[in-house]
């Protein structure tokens, strides 16, 4: 299949990409529970002549060409959205409260059902096999972990892996592709919640009971030192606090106070992120006897770092430049080689076979998209569906080639 054959066919189906795209974006849903999102994927699939099959809790796969012998690649897309009411004023708002596709999921899964029409189109021309992921559960890292126990790189047996995701809000003009380069590509990623507890009581007699509030921004303010003069300058370690919660009056003490939050590395074997865990334990518990509080510290949603194939790398750059041009960087031209601190649960398809990821910008700042993933103002210029369509298109066919 030819370069200009694939960008021209992307942008034959860009009106219903966005059409696809829009309708996801207003019925959202989140984690495994997606049954409107996996409902409309497959009927979508099943419109191309398709043969979709449930992989896991709520995931799809789909496959396409396998009457030539050859490798097999895969490509993926996330369905899942954000627990955030949205705020941004366009008119395929969310219809379901509390939830918005504010990282571009919906994006990601129109481009790929995009890819699905053109392979499907040029099934004869592909050399050995290309597997389509449509996956739930990437916000809270578990849909790539449960599709791969139901056997996602099996049946035909995955030799490489590519996946897509959009950006916003930043310093490049839409449809601008960065692909990243060999070695760590996201940070590692786990959560934690701290449990302060104290002794509820009267606001106006304080000395009457032990208040977890101050302990617990005690304990907040301490955490940060781990950072500050603790990690080494060259090691990449966060820790941030996201959500805090006590209380709920002005007068009275609570029992209790708690706070949720991340844990970010870029070290492949974790020892940073469990030095930080460590220490976060212990200046917990030390300063929770200090104040008099009991405290738990516990920690969950652990997603390692995604792993970039070097060879895998080389080749998506050359393959995504002869397809369009200048408007393809490497992703070190921009960070300067350093990983992005933000996380992927497709890394841990990265731990098992060779793995590309690639970011597509979906509204620069400069154009007036001041919003980045996860902002409930965040919006996603979907005019750029077609280069992300193409992208995938031309990933597997050239990749599968060689």
């Amino acid at each position: 299949m030819k370069i200009e054959e694939i960008v021209k066919e992307a942008q034959a189906f860009q009106p219903e990409m966005k059409n696809i795209r829009r309708e996801l974006h207003r019925h959202p849903e989140v984690g495994f529970a997606l049954t409107f999102t996996k409902k409309y994927v497959w009927d979508e699939l099943v419109k191309l002549g398709l043969e979709p099959v449930s992989v896991g809790r709520s995931g799809i796969v789909v496959l396409l060409g396998g009457r030539k012998p050859g490798k097999c690649i895969l490509l993926r897309a996330d369905m899942d959205a954000l627990q955030l009411t949205e705020e941004a004023e366009v008119d395929y708002r969310s219809r379901n409260e509390g939830k918005m596709h504010g990282c571009g999921h919906d994006m990601h899964t129109a481009m790929l059902l995009g890819a699905a029409k053109i392979l499907k189109a040029h099934e004869e021309e592909i050399e050995g096999t290309v597997k389509l992921a449509f996956q739930p559960a990437e916000e809270c890292f578990q849909g790539s972990v449960d599709m791969m126990a139901s056997g996602l790189l099996e049946n035909p047996k995955v030799d490489a892996a590519f996946m897509l995701h959009v950006i916003a809000g930043q310093p490049m003009p839409s449809g601008m592709l960065m692909v990243s380069g060999g070695g760590v590509g996201t940070a590692s990623c786990e959560q934690y919640h701290i449990v302060v507890k104290g002794k509820g009581g009267h606001g106006s007699t304080p000395n009457l009971s032990i208040d977890p509030i101050t302990a617990a921004c005690q304990i907040h303010l301490a955490l940060l030192e781990i950072n500050a003069r603790e990690l080494d300058g060259n090691e990449y370690g966060v820790f941030t606090t996201c959500h805090f919660e006590a209380g709920k009056t002005s007068n009275v003490i609570p029992d209790t106070a708690s706070m949720w939050g991340t844990i970010r590395t870029v070290d492949p074997e974790n020892k940073v992120g469990e030095y930080i865990k460590r220490r976060m334990k212990e200046i917990t518990e030390g300063i929770g006897r200090a104040l008099r509080c009991e405290t738990e510290v516990e920690f969950y949603d652990y997603c390692p770092c995604m792993l970039v194939d070097e060879a895998l790398s080389k080749a998506g750059l050359s393959y995504l430049q002869d397809l369009f041009g200048q408007s393809v960087i490497d992703m070190k031209a921009v960070t300067g080689g350093r990983a992005g601190g933000g996380s992927e649960d497709f890394a841990f398809v990265s731990h098992k076979v060779p793995t590309l990821c690639a970011y597509l910008s979906a509204g620069g700042a400069q154009e007036g998209y001041l919003y980045g993933q996860h902002n409930p103002k965040v919006i996603f210029n979907d005019d750029i569906l077609y280069v992300g369509a193409a992208a995938y298109v031309q990933m597997a066919l050239r990749w599968l080639e060689e």
